[in-house]
């Protein structure tokens, strides 16, 4: 039996996480879950929006599970999410972004694996005023060889592993000739030691447009963390929005799985909300785990729901009156 740290989060949060642990538990998946709070529902409690216990569950159990969080305003921490990646050495997150048979997209045969760097970049957190006036800001953009390279390796190691043929890194070192530069020159370095692996680089900008124009051409994408958190918002509107989209964030003795979708306040409570990101990254928790054999169960009964698109929230057919709740049995039925 398996340890899981389980934070629900906020909003729509224990709703959509309620429905992907009793997924999770049909699926016979050996996980004993370790209930923990973060962000609001954190703050409202223990007057800080990542408390001690939640850290403690965390470094016993090294995988988290989590629902989305709201950023608390007026307290210490830019974001929860940021300050667990970094704490933990999450360095690499992973979004996967493939059609889905039953839902309607622009283009077919789309499937790409964003792999960010997670820690270092733009989002490093050092930025300060420059005047008193606060007229004018300034950020730092933080990129090393170290983390590049174990990032980088870790999208190479992943397209080998998956059976994937092709790593694309994405960059701006035709202007940022330092900071991007390293992170170029460290993928061209680790390329040469993936020869069963086809290399290509892009320029970011470039690759945004080939991305909405010819989007087949793309299969396991690294790059840095800003670059990284636009292009895979882009990829997830390529196959049908956020509420599709799992991720997760490694490190080399820890991993947290999540939906990437916000909280939505709006539709807490009301049985709206779509589970799907995050019972799929409830299906990456399972093969990270080795529960094999559930994860397949669980994304097959999910792919079959999804593609008959009977018993779905409106989101995803919007003759549908199915809510959260009747989405998770009908996926339970389907795994039965």
């Amino acid at each position: 039996m398996r340890k899981v740290t389980l934070i629900k989060g906020d909003g729509i949060g224990p709703s959509i996480m309620d429905e992907a642990v009793k997924i999770i538990d049909a699926s016979g998946a050996k996980i004993q879950w370790e209930e923990a709070y973060a962000g609001m529902a954190a703050y409202d409690n223990f007057e800080t929006p990542l408390p001690e216990a939640t850290l403690d569950s965390f470094d016993s159990t090294r995988v988290a599970f989590k629902g989305p969080l709201t950023t608390v305003v007026g307290t210490g921490f830019r974001s929860i999410n940021v300050a667990l990646r970094q704490k933990y050495e999450l360095y690499a997150n992973v979004r996967p972004a493939m059609n889905w048979e039953g839902i309607k997209t622009r283009y077919d045969d789309v499937d790409i694996v964003i792999v960010r760097e997670n820690t270092e970049g733009l989002y490093s957190g050092l930025e300060h005023y420059l005047t008193p006036k606060k007229d004018i800001a300034e950020s730092l953009a933080v990129v090393t060889r170290s983390g590049s390279k174990r990032v980088i390796e870790y999208a190479f190691k992943y397209a080998r592993d998956n059976g994937r043929k092709k790593v694309t890194v994405c960059h701006k070192a035709n202007i940022l000739k330092y900071t991007q530069g390293i992170f170029l020159d460290v993928a061209r370095e680790t390329a040469a030691r993936y020869p069963d692996i086809q290399f290509d680089e892009k320029i970011v900008d470039a690759a945004c447009m080939h991305m909405v124009m010819n989007p087949q051409q793309f299969d396991v994408v690294v790059t840095t963390n800003m670059f990284g958190d636009i292009l895979s918002d882009l990829t997830a509107g390529l196959v049908g929005g956020l509420g599709l989209i799992p991720g997760a964030n490694i490190g080399d003795d820890a991993a947290l799985f999540e939906a990437v979708h916000g909280s939505a306040p709006d539709i807490a409570g009301k049985n709206l909300a779509n589970p799907a990101a995050v019972i799929m990254a409830g299906v990456m928790m399972l093969n990270h785990l080795g529960e094999f054999a559930a994860a397949k169960r669980i994304k097959t009964a999910i792919e079959k729901i999804v593609r008959e698109g009977k018993y779905v929230t409106p989101d995803l057919n919007p003759q549908s009156k199915v809510g959260t709740k009747e989405m998770g049995d009908a996926i339970v039925g389907a795994m039965e």
